[in-house]
């Protein structure tokens, strides 16, 4: 297999390196730090705390990705959604992904400390370990709260990126981290409902295999009933204004219907339509905040 490896195209290898990453869940990662930075500010962010931030957190998150992907490599060659990733078809080594995720991730750490601040880099850091290690090694496979306690490391791109224009966490940066940590319970569990056979046959013990799927579509509607409370607090605070109240009403309405949807007349089609709409749901959120910051309408 290692001759195979190596007689690959240049471009085939990099394609798959670039897979490991999970490309589509550091794009949603960058994106919430991105708004974080901007958020921090009233007027532009600095161009150095921007570029540099937004590179060491992408590799960063990456290289967390990659390490993911080895740890999980057996699980995931047991299930459809991830059995074509490149480690379960042997397209890479467990010894080069281990490589690549410690270059990446170093390289990230380094960006951050040289360019940014010393906060960033160890909340950075803080935060790889809480995905890549207490997430995934420790707490995916022991309990079906995986989903919320390991939320914690998912939560924290705002904070790091206003961090990074600003060297401290202010209240604001964790009314942000509150909104993605509510919000992943509900994104994950609809997922996991449609799901839970090939986590079962995994052995991963996420909720609707513990405890079954009326008692999961249940939580999916509680905490979206707590999702939506918790996206009216940047209004309340007075910290964005009319423009973002009316975009998160209006998505807050749409993820209640999906939610009261599963509970009341669930179907698998459903709860893949609810999945695919929650991460809809978080990018035009965010994206609403960052509207309402620059041209805000008092109410």
């Amino acid at each position: 297999m290692f001759s195979s490896l190596v007689r690959q195209p240049f471009a085939a290898r990099l394609s798959q390196f670039y897979q490991l990453t999970k490309p589509r869940v550091v794009s949603l990662i960058v994106f919430t730090a991105v708004i974080g930075m901007f958020l921090a500010t009233p007027g532009m962010v600095p161009l150095q705390a921007l570029v540099a931030g937004t590179i060491g957190i992408a590799l960063t998150a990456g290289a967390a990705a990659a390490v993911n992907c080895l740890v999980e490599q057996k699980i995931d060659a047991l299930m459809a959604r991830t059995r074509a990733r490149p480690l379960p078809r042997g397209q890479v080594t467990s010894l080069q992904t281990l490589a690549f995720a410690g270059v990446m991730g170093g390289a990230g750490l380094f960006v951050l400390y040289q360019w940014v601040n010393a906060l960033t880099l160890w909340l950075t850091l803080a935060t790889f370990v809480g995905y890549a290690i207490v997430y995934t090694v420790i707490l995916k496979p022991m309990t079906p709260q995986n989903i919320v306690i390991g939320g914690a490391s998912g939560a924290m791109p705002p904070v790091l990126g206003w961090a990074a224009v600003t060297g401290e966490i202010a209240p604001e940066a964790l009314l942000l981290f509150l909104i993605i940590f509510a919000w992943t319970p509900p994104h994950f569990w609809a997922l996991a409902l449609y799901r839970k056979h090939e986590y079962a046959k995994a052995g991963v013990p996420m909720l609707p295999v513990t405890h079954g799927d009326k008692f999961t579509r249940l939580h999916v509607l509680l905490y979206t009933v707590i999702l939506t409370a918790v996206t009216l607090l940047p209004f309340v605070t007075r910290m964005s204004g009319a423009i973002y109240l009316a975009a998160a009403l209006a998505l807050d309405a749409v993820f209640l219907w999906y939610a009261v949807r599963i509970y009341a007349a669930y179907s698998d089609r459903l709860a893949q339509r609810a999945f695919r709409y929650s991460i809809a749901y978080l990018a035009a959120l965010f994206a609403a905040l960052l509207i309402d910051h620059y041209f805000r309408v008092p109410l």
